[in-house]
């Protein structure tokens, strides 16, 4: 009996203390509001003295510069602006977040999920306005992916949760890659060696014929890599006039003839590629917009895999369309 009563006295003891350390621990780590805020949106914090400074003029180059190879300007973010004494409850809850301000030392940090869940927030800091520019201009770039990427990255997670099964498409199976693909982009195409999909944009202001597609293909390595700007542009009209053919005869879709392409490389998933941002056009019709293609090199068969993402909304903005076709593209896995 009082050996029982002992053992009852020591778990009593251990499930209060337990229940002590998971209420400390819960008071330790709050629990964070949802974020709220679109894809390629930022509110900046910053006093209104400096925004009318060069400090101003530096933010307005960064973050106002044009998005490559839309039809018409468009800039990298939409912008919300407030100073720090109005950076309240309801503004820490924005998704995006760029602090800039004068302090007793020069900072450039990047943090995840500090007032609310998920958010981006970059804090640029300096003890004066040149050091506070310098650290503008020294860290753009990162600056700028921080965000881009941020944004890619809950995209592709709100995918994941309405995604086709791996297996769902030949063309990708035969190819021996796999994409993380939303079911709201429809087949047009699956011949096992080419995939087409297509997504209408029937909401919004992008009404109608509006639509965002998918491709998916691979041709053989040329032999000739010096000008990639003519040769992937060649490619791109072969596969349009065998694939994609327009309302009539003579009509199919080639790259734009008044705008050059550009093409940067780099790497994804451990593979070369090279990525074009340019502008579609049907020949011997009125339909165009922009296209971003990934040319990724598999040395190994002396192929190249070919994936693209192209936006026909004619008359409204195309930026954030061409940003989800990015995040799908980039999920591409071999």
């Amino acid at each position: 009996m009082k050996r029982t009563l002992r053992n009852l006295k020591i778990t009593l003891f251990i499930f209060f203390v337990a229940l002590f350390i998971g209420c400390e621990s819960k008071k330790s780590s709050p629990v964070l509001v949802d974020s709220n805020g679109r894809i390629n949106h930022l509110l900046l914090v910053v006093k209104n003295s400096h925004w009318q400074t060069k400090i101003g003029d530096k933010l307005r180059e960064i973050i106002g510069t044009p998005v490559i190879g839309m039809p018409q300007e468009e800039n990298q973010f939409d912008i919300s602006r407030v100073p720090p004494d109005s950076f309240g409850k309801m503004f820490k809850a924005s998704r995006n977040v760029l602090l800039v301000e004068l302090g007793k030392e020069n900072i450039f940090q990047t943090k995840r999920n500090v007032y609310a869940k998920p958010q981006q927030i970059v804090k640029v800091s300096g003890i004066d306005e040149t050091a506070v520019i310098d650290l503008l201009e020294k860290n753009k770039a990162t600056l700028l992916a921080s965000f881009k990427d941020f944004d890619i990255e809950n995209i592709q997670k709100a995918h994941r949760k309405k995604s086709y099964p791996k297996n769902t498409f030949k063309t990708l199976e035969n190819l021996g890659v796999s994409m993380t693909i939303p079911n709201t982009f429809k087949k047009v195409d699956d011949t096992g060696t080419f995939l087409w999909l297509r997504q209408h944009l029937s909401g919004g202001i992008a009404k109608g014929d509006s639509n965002s597609n998918i491709l998916v293909y691979t041709v053989p390595v040329p032999e000739d890599k010096t000008d990639l700007i003519k040769t992937i542009s060649q490619i791109r009209d072969t596969i349009g006039k065998k694939h994609l053919l327009g309302r009539n005869k003579n009509m199919f879709m080639i790259t734009e003839k008044a705008f050059t392409p550009k093409v940067f490389e780099t790497r994804l998933n451990g593979k070369t590629i090279y990525k074009t941002h340019g502008k579609w056009e049907v020949l011997n019709d009125f339909m165009a917009g922009p296209f971003l293609n990934y040319t990724i090199e598999n040395l190994a068969h002396n192929r190249w895999l070919v994936i693209e993402g192209f936006t026909y909304a004619p008359s409204v903005n195309k930026r954030d369309y061409m940003f989800e076709l990015e995040a799908i593209l980039k999920t591409v896995q071999f």
